[in-house]
């Protein structure tokens, strides 16, 4: 497997975890302070964080460089979220994190890395995967406990 295959793959994957950490932060601006959802938010957005910088330290083991932003594409979606199809109550917010989650952080990361990583990458993203299912989780009883 081509190591420039591999960074240009896990970079793909770096631009979406900024994508969630500047999803994660405007979630976090519409939340009253009393928001129980609140600390929540955080602790993910500092997860996406963290992922972020294995995903960079494992690009840059490779001598590669990573990706600083979410990229064009990530920037014009993060756009039509906030701008078209904002959430309003805290529902709303909880379940455009849950699809968020679901749609981009775990369904579009399987497909991406499919026959297109080593082994240690692979582990790497696996661990990724691994804590965004919890944080999947822990929105969905978040969610239901509302109803």
């Amino acid at each position: 497997m081509e190591d420039q295959q591999i960074i240009k793959t896990l970079n793909k994957l770096l631009q979406g975890q900024y994508m969630g950490i500047h999803s994660y932060e405007s979630f976090i601006k519409k939340l009253d302070d009393s928001s129980p959802l609140r600390s929540i938010f955080i602790t993910i957005q500092k997860d996406l964080k963290y992922h972020a910088e294995l995903l960079s330290e494992r690009i840059q083991e490779l001598h590669g460089t990573p990706e600083t932003s979410e990229g064009v594409i990530g920037k014009i979606e993060l756009f039509i979220s906030e701008n078209i199809d904002r959430p309003h109550d805290e529902k709303e917010i909880l379940k455009h994190a849950i699809k968020g989650e679901n749609l981009y952080g775990i369904k579009m990361t399987e497909n991406l890395v499919r026959d297109k990583l080593d082994d240690k990458s692979l582990n790497l993203v696996h661990r990724i995967l691994d804590k965004q299912r919890e944080h999947v989780d822990t929105l969905k009883s978040k969610l239901h406990s509302n109803n």
